[in-house]
């Protein structure tokens, strides 16, 4: 009788097991659909296909109005030979950073909302014991500007922040470098809408390099003259 008794119960046991064994493999199925239906919930309904930004309004400009009368004016037998802007180049120095790293933090925060794009941290070539600067060390910030965003920031330099500048007459023609590139500097950076004046640290000044394709200081006068840079009279 205990033979019979423990063979119904082996008997028993296997039926119980292979149910156990089949439950388990049914069960991560059920969890992964349980993880899709909450993945589908929670990504958000596509409303239709996103159009794309708009071109900068000095790229359409440029485009329609500036070359037509750049290649009458020099007589430009292709539209490649006009002159353009390449690149233009934002350059910030903070030699407070031998006293506190927290100035350099800050800079690079000012210089990200003025350009629209994250700066490079730029460091000493050399060592200089007057200024107690050590060759790698952290001394400025710099980034450098192309294609639409390049045109919002030189819409943006020439509309709003020169304006906006105390006592201002314009600037030099002089500053060109005879290869058809032009430099200038600001003392504050309070002078773009972006920067808010109550929550700076201190102020701090700027260096903005326009580099363009012409090959004369004459072309890239009449360059940044179509785009009503306000040079001196």
């Amino acid at each position: 009788m205990a033979k019979d008794k423990d063979q119904k119960s082996q008997k028993d046991a296997k039926p119980r097991q292979e149910q156990k064994e089949a439950q388990q493999q049914k069960a991560p199925k059920k969890e992964a659909s349980a993880k899709k239906d909450k993945t589908v919930a929670a990504a958000p309904l596509a409303e239709g296909p996103q159009q794309p930004a708009p071109p900068a309004r000095l790229a359409v400009f440029y485009r329609e109005k500036v070359v037509p009368d750049l290649m009458q004016k020099f007589g430009y037998k292709t539209v490649m030979q006009v002159p353009r802007v390449r690149k233009i180049t934002v350059n910030m120095g903070v030699g407070e950073t031998t006293a506190d790293k927290k100035v350099l933090d800050n800079a690079v925060a000012d210089m990200a909302k003025i350009a629209g794009q994250k700066p490079v941290v730029t460091k000493a070539r050399k060592s200089i014991a007057n200024f107690k600067v050590r060759a790698g060390f952290p001394v400025g910030c710099m980034v450098t500007l192309r294609g639409a965003r390049m045109y919002e920031f030189f819409d943006r330099l020439v509309n709003i922040a020169m304006p906006r500048i105390r006592d201002f007459r314009g600037v030099s023609n002089r500053a060109f470098d005879g290869r058809g590139n032009y430099s200038l500097g600001f003392k504050e950076q309070i002078i773009f809408p972006e920067i808010d004046y109550d929550k700076i640290d201190v102020l701090r000044g700027m260096n903005i390099a326009i580099t363009t394709t012409a090959k004369t200081d004459d072309e890239a006068r009449a360059l940044l003259s179509a785009f009503r840079f306000p040079f001196k009279h």
